[in-house]
């Protein structure tokens, strides 16, 4: 892989910064070592002196004495080591990537902690596009991303997708202007990556297969271009086996991966991590370290801490539970849905996620529907039109989201609904 080709000259002119440098060595250094390099504050100076986490099953996590001085301080900007470190080892063992042991310049599978997904994936976009670059994706699409994207000029082509998200063929249709060997002439402007969240798609809730994923894969290849696999909701699949990731069929080293803990743990402490070839990450790790320097200390020990006092299988044993929960809400949802929108409107069953997209039959948009009788008649959803390229074309379409309201909730509200989608026809 050609790395050059998917750094911009902003990127590329990053440096990393020596005091940084003298802080990961003071982390791995032996205690005998006499530091005066840092610029860190003295933590016995600081307030806070000690923390007890109780968890759901009433066992606790205490953070004092030297971690607690290490959870107040300023840390390394790729991540705790001991967080890195098992974060690392849990996508080898989820996702097995062919990359494990490459060189480190030929894609070796590296990875950073970053604040949440949305952050890993901003320094990505901006590490990658040049302004009038193309870039693919599929609509409907999350608005943060669109919001993301459109800021740096670049040219964003929509795939057509259905209720199993990106259609192979569509791509292959779209892709057929170029030529393969197009990639290495910088002027015939082949795409730079393909984004999707090919798990529980928000807003629309369909997810990808795994033999659609190995198609487009094979796309990526051919055209030389890189994907971005956003999967915040990977660790909420209604059912199994899970379909593969593109993490793990990526034999080239082309997969920039974006993962979460924000639906699974928390979404206010601001902990995600992105796996990817190294040269990559890298980029994206001094990105961090002239923005925000690292992620907050004081999170990362949090989960570190849960993690390790979990283990593999208690992570996933609280996946399990968070998955039984979700399913049923997601079944609530979809009961007061065929109970009060049967013949007004039409879904599809989302198979992971958080939500349900639901198409409103007899009218061409949504929106004043939904931002305003919706809203005086006591019930808040997103109109369809905030999920694409051109937010002013009229959509039939509204986001629900089934997470936090009551099976009796959602059934109130659809009733609501109803009444005003009856009175609109």
């Amino acid at each position: 892989m050609n790395y050059s080709r998917f750094i911009t000259a902003t990127s590329a002119a990053r440096k990393p910064s020596p005091i940084p440098n003298k802080a990961d060595i003071l982390h791995r250094a032996p205690k005998s070592l006499i530091s005066l390099a840092p610029g860190c504050p003295n933590p016995d100076t600081f307030p806070f002196k000690s923390a007890v986490i109780t968890l759901e099953n009433g066992n606790t996590i205490q953070i004092e004495g030297e971690i607690m001085k290490k959870a107040l301080q300023y840390n390394i900007t790729d991540g705790i080591p001991e967080l890195v470190s098992w974060l690392k080892q849990f996508q080898i063992k989820l996702h097995n990537p062919p990359t494990i042991h490459y060189a480190p310049n030929q894609g070796q599978m590296d990875l950073c902690v970053t604040s949440g997904c949305q952050d890993g994936l901003c320094k990505a976009f901006e590490m990658i596009i040049n302004p009038g670059d193309n870039v693919l994706l599929n609509e409907p699409v999350y608005p943060g991303t669109l919001h993301a994207l459109l800021p740096l000029g670049c040219n964003i082509i929509n795939v057509p997708s259905d209720e199993f998200g990106m259609i192979p063929d569509a791509l292959k249709e779209i892709l057929s202007k170029w030529e393969p060997e197009d990639s290495k002439d910088p002027t015939k402007n082949t795409p730079k990556f393909l984004y999707t969240i090919p798990n529980g798609n928000n807003p629309a809730g369909n997810s990808l297969t795994g033999d659609r994923k190995k198609e487009i894969y094979k796309l990526a290849s051919k055209y030389d271009f890189l994907i971005i696999e956003d999967d915040p909701y990977y660790f909420l699949q209604f059912n199994k086996p899970w379909a593969p990731t593109f993490l793990s069929m990526d034999v080239d080293g082309r997969v920039i991966r974006a993962d979460s803990f924000s639906k699974l743990l928390s979404s206010g402490l601001r902990v995600g991590f992105v796996t990817g070839p190294k040269p990559l990450i890298e980029r994206i790790v001094l990105h961090t370290q002239v923005s925000s320097i690292h992620v907050s200390t004081f999170s990362q020990i949090m989960v570190s801490e849960l993690l390790h006092q979990w283990g593999e299988e208690g992570f996933l044993a609280h996946v399990d539970r968070i998955i039984n929960f979700y399913r049923n809400q997601r079944d609530a949802m979809l009961a007061a849905a065929e109970k009060w929108l049967s013949g007004l409107a039409e879904w599809h069953v989302p198979v992971a996620g958080l939500f349900l997209w639901i198409k409103i039959k007899g009218i061409s948009d949504s929106e004043q529907l939904i931002e305003e009788e919706a809203i005086k008649k006591g019930v808040l959803l997103v109109p369809g039109k905030a999920f694409y390229i051109d937010s002013s074309a009229p959509s039939p379409y509204f986001r629900a989201c089934f997470s936090l309201v009551s099976a009796e909730e959602m059934d109130m509200a659809f009733q609501r609904l109803a009444q005003i989608i009856k009175e609109s026809l």
